[in-house]
C-alpha cells in the first residue's frame, strides 16, 4: 500500500477526527431519483483519480437499496455493516456503511497501519454527511480496495481442503498479530472473520480488513496483548463452531483447540523476536545464530542492543527492531519481482537450485546477481508468457510460480528423469492451472 498518511499519532488510539494535507477532498453529489439534486456529501480521497467516479455513485440512497446494477454482478459479503463491492472501470472498491466518526476513524487507522507496512486492505475514501433527497441523515461510509486473490476462511473450508489447512489459516493470523503487536497496534476483535487469506506457497497470508475496534499505542504493554489473545481464543473458536455448525469441519473438531494453538504460534514467534539473550563475551558467534533463526521465520533484525556487564563477561542481546518479509525482500532486489514470503522463499530455493545445476555452474561462475538474470529469462519469465490470457485469473504470479514447481517435482518423480522447462510449463498449463477456480476476485456470498 502506498504511503499516503503521515506516521501514527503517538496517542492511545487514532484520532476519529484527524485529518492530512495529503487526502484530497471535495464536496460532491449523486442525483436522487426524479431529477432532484440530492444534498452533497464530503468524500475524502487519497487518489484524485477516485473523485470524479466516487462523486456518481448515489450516496442519497442506504447502501442496502442501491441498485443492482451498480454491483456488477458481484456477490455480497457477510458483515455486521451492510457491505457492497462497486466496480469503477478495471477496479472492484468494497464500501462499508458505518457512522461518520467511525468511518473516518477506520479510514486514519488503516492509513498509518498501511505505512507502517502492514498486511491490509487499502483505505481508499471515507464518505460523511450523506443525506436522503429529503434531508434524513445517512450514515458514513468506508471504502477500501478489494484485495485481489484473497479468500475468506469460509471459502476456503467450503472448497476441497489440503490437509491441515484449519491449522495454516491459524498460524497465518498468528503471524498477522505478532506484527501487529509489533508496531504497537491492539486490534480488540481478533478473528478469522475479520482477515482475509492469500494463497502463500504451501501456506497462507493474513490481511487485516476490519480494524474498527483496533487502537494505535507507541508501544503494546504485556496486559494488552494477551487480551487481545484471549479475544482471539474465543473468537476462533466461535468461527470453527461456526464452521461445524455447516458442515464445513468434521464433528469432532475441538473448536477450541484452534485458539490454542494460535496462542501457542503466537507466544513462540512472539518470543523469537523479543526475548534477551545472555551469553559469555567469547560466544558472539551467537548472535549470527540469532539473525539466521529470524532469517528463516522470514524476519530481518533491524536493530539490536548489545550490553556489556560491569565485569566484561557477559552480553546482554536485545533485538530493538524487527522487520518482516526478508525473502520478499530479497527476492525484490535480486529479480525485481514482488512475492509474498513463502512465495518468495519459493523462488529463491529454486534460483539457488538453478545455479548449482551442473549445465549452468560448469559454463560460467555466476554470481547471486547474474544468476538471478538468467534465471529470470530462462525459468520465470517464460512461465509467466506462457499463461494464455483466459487463465491470468487463475492465481497471482508468485503462487502461479510455486504451483508449478511443485509440478515439475511431481512430474519428475513420476518419469524418473528432469523435465525441460518448456516440457513442464505445457503440463502445468493444461493438467493443473486449467483446472483450478479464478481466485482473482472472490467475495463470500453465502451465510453458514
Amino acid at each position: 500500500m502506498s504511503g499516503t498518511l503521515p506516521p501514527p499519532v503517538p496517542s492511545a488510539q487514532a484520532s476519529p477526527s484527524a485529518t492530512t494535507p495529503s487526502i484530497a477532498a471535495a464536496s460532491v453529489g449523486g442525483t436522487a431519483s426524479g431529477g432532484a439534486a440530492a444534498p452533497s456529501p464530503e468524500i475524502h480521497t487519497v487518489r484524485n483519480a477516485d473523485r470524479a467516479a466516487l462523486a456518481e455513485l448515489p450516496w442519497h440512497l442506504p447502501l442496502a437499496e442501491w441498485p443492482e446494477k451498480l454491483l456488477g454482478g458481484l456477490p455480497r459479503g457477510i458483515s455486521r455493516h451492510v457491505v457492497r463491492y462497486v466496480e469503477i472501470g478495471d477496479e472492484v472498491l468494497a464500501i462499508k456503511e458505518t457512522d461518520d466518526a467511525q468511518a473516518t476513524r477506520e479510514f486514519d487507522i488503516l492509513g498509518a497501519l498501511g505505512n507502517l507496512d502492514v498486511p491490509l486492505v487499502e483505505a481508499r475514501a471515507v464518505v460523511g454527511g450523506r443525506r436522503t433527497a429529503s434531508g434524513q441523515a445517512l450514515k458514513g461510509a468506508l471504502i477500501t480496495a478489494y484485495l485481489e486473490f484473497s479468500l475468506p476462511y469460509r471459502a476456503l473450508f467450503s472448497r476441497d481442503l489440503a490437509e491441515d489447512t484449519g491449522g495454516r489459516l491459524v498460524d497465518a493470523l498468528a503471524v498477522l498479530l505478532v506484527r501487529l503487536h509489533l508496531v504497537g497496534f491492539y486490534w480488540g476483535d481478533v478473528s478469522l472473520s475479520n482477515t482475509l487469506f492469500r494463497r502463500d506457497a504451501d501456506a497462507y497470508a493474513a490481511y487485516v480488513v476490519d480494524a474498527e475496534t483496533g487502537e494505535l499505542h507507541d508501544q503494546l504493554s504485556d496486559g494488552q496483548r494477551n487480551m487481545d489473545l484471549r479475544i482471539a481464543r474465543m473468537n476462533i473458536a466461535g468461527d470453527f463452531l461456526d464452521l461445524q455448525a455447516a458442515g464445513l469441519v468434521a464433528p469432532e473438531t475441538d473448536p477450541l483447540a484452534a485458539g490454542e494453538r494460535l496462542c501457542e504460534s503466537y507466544n513462540a514467534l512472539w518470543a523469537e523476536l523479543t526475548r534477551v539473550e545472555e551469553f559469555s563475551v567469547s560466544e558472539r558467534w551467537r548472535i549470527d545464530e540469532r539473525i539466521r533463526r529470524l532469517n528463516d521465520l522470514g524476519f530481518d533484525l533491524g536493530e539490536l542492543t548489545v550490553t556489556t556487564d560491569i565485569d566484561g563477561i557477559s552480553l546482554l542481546v536485545s533485538p530493538k527492531v524487527v522487520e518482516p518479509n526478508h525473502h520478499s525482500r530479497r527476492l525484490l532486489r535480486l529479480t525485481g519481482i514482488g512475492a509474498n514470503e513463502n512465495q518468495a522463499r519459493a523462488m529463491l530455493n529454486d534460483l539457488d537450485s538453478f545455479r548449482s545445476a551442473p549445465e549452468i555452474a560448469e559454463v560460467d561462475e555466476l554470481d547471486e546477481s547474474q544468476a538471478a538474470r538468467r534465471w529470470l529469462d530462462e525459468v520465470y519469465k517464460p512461465l509467466i508468457q506462457a499463461i494464455p490470457e483466459n487463465l491470468t485469473r487463475k492465481l497471482e504470479p508468485g503462487q502461479i510460480f510455486y504451483e508449478f514447481a511443485e509440478h515439475r517435482r511431481t512430474m519428475a518423480r513420476a518419469r524418473q528423469r528432469d523435465i525441460p522447462t518448456m516440457e513442464a510449463i505445457a503440463y502445468f498449463i493444461v493438467d493443473y492451472l486449467a483446472n483450478l477456480p479464478d481466485e482473482i476476485r472472490y467475495v463470500d456470498s453465502k451465510k453458514f
